[in-house]
């Protein structure tokens, strides 16, 4: 029987073994998970208090923006803090929260965006039942749903990546705790746990896409019989940022988990990984807010209420 160590623990490396560097990306990252916060909790708040906004749509984009700032807050302020003392370890059991947490939120994400979909495509569609069928209850469940499900593949998945025992090296080459790395140092030669997670995983994405590219082209079919230009815009205006957001998502989702693993990861590896979690929850704020009126009408009215409440206290 060969002798080996099982892993106690594991060191997160990181972008560099250079610490003012490291200090200088902690400061960087610090500055973005800010921006990130104050953007998304801006969301919450405005489609949690402006009345105008209680919508169909704005609800799921506020549990799109609960899953942005609970997604980004995993694996950032953890590699904000180790870069800052200079730290690398992390715990067996922090590893695995860290990646139950950013595999049900990740997945949690997708069948919200799914959801958002069929949103439009009941409002373009089928305007005239569009209130009995995306009613409260409806939008609710769909959200509960989502959110159960992302746990649900997300404790199957970590279940069945530290199911495996890890031996020999402990170094995790990325600033959070990825499959594939995980993979890389497990000792077992039997992985059908893990491979089964991640067979359901491709099985309920592609579902989602199929689902979306059907909300879709039926959405498209539409809006193109629409007599008048302003009205065609406006209806695609409240598709195409949907579908940008979830295009990237998806797409940096694929090439984080489906990707075979480099050994060494290479820049490409790391950069996928910054992308996949940094970068979706930094463009809904813009791609939502910023090119929405309802939204930018919403913060006006709660800068002037806000403003208005502080004059008559003075």
């Amino acid at each position: 029987m060969t002798n080996v160590t099982l892993v106690a623990g594991f060191l997160l490396v990181g972008f560099s073994d250079i610490q003012e560097l490291q200090i200088v990306y902690g400061v960087l990252f610090l500055v973005i998970y800010l921006a990130i916060l104050m953007s998304n909790l801006l969301i919450i708040t405005l489609t949690t208090l402006d009345l105008q906004l209680q919508t169909p749509m704005y609800f799921f984009l506020k549990n799109l923006s609960c899953l942005d700032v609970f997604l980004v807050s995993v694996p950032v302020p953890n590699f904000i803090v180790n870069s800052l003392t200079n730290s690398t370890s992390i715990s067996t059991l922090g590893c695995a929260f860290q990646l139950l947490l950013i595999t049900s939120f990740s997945a949690g994400e997708i069948f919200v965006l799914t959801a958002m979909s069929y949103d439009r495509y009941v409002a373009i569609c089928c305007p005239l039942h569009y209130e009995v069928i995306m009613n409260g209850g409806a939008c609710v469940l769909m959200a509960g749903v989502s959110w159960a499900i992302g746990g649900l593949f997300g404790a199957l998945y970590t279940a069945g990546t530290f199911f495996m025992p890890f031996c020999g090296s402990n170094v995790i080459p990325q600033f959070f705790c990825d499959v594939s790395s995980l993979l890389r140092i497990s000792c077992s030669e039997t992985r059908l746990v893990v491979y089964t997670s991640i067979g359901i995983g491709m099985c309920l994405g592609m579902s989602c896409f199929i689902c979306i590219v059907i909300s879709y082209v039926y959405i498209f079919c539409t809006v193109l019989k629409i007599p008048t230009t302003k009205g065609q815009s406006k209806a695609f205006s409240t598709c195409f940022p949907h579908l940008i957001v979830f295009t990237i998502f998806i797409i940096t989702a694929c090439f984080v988990y489906l990707k075979p693993s480099s050994n060494p990861p290479t820049v490409i590896d790391r950069l996928l990984s910054v992308i996949y979690t940094v970068v979706p929850p930094i463009l809904n704020p813009v791609i939502y807010s910023l090119r929405n009126k309802d939204m930018k009408r919403a913060l006006m009215r709660l800068l002037h209420k806000t403003c208005g409440q502080e004059l008559l206290v003075f």
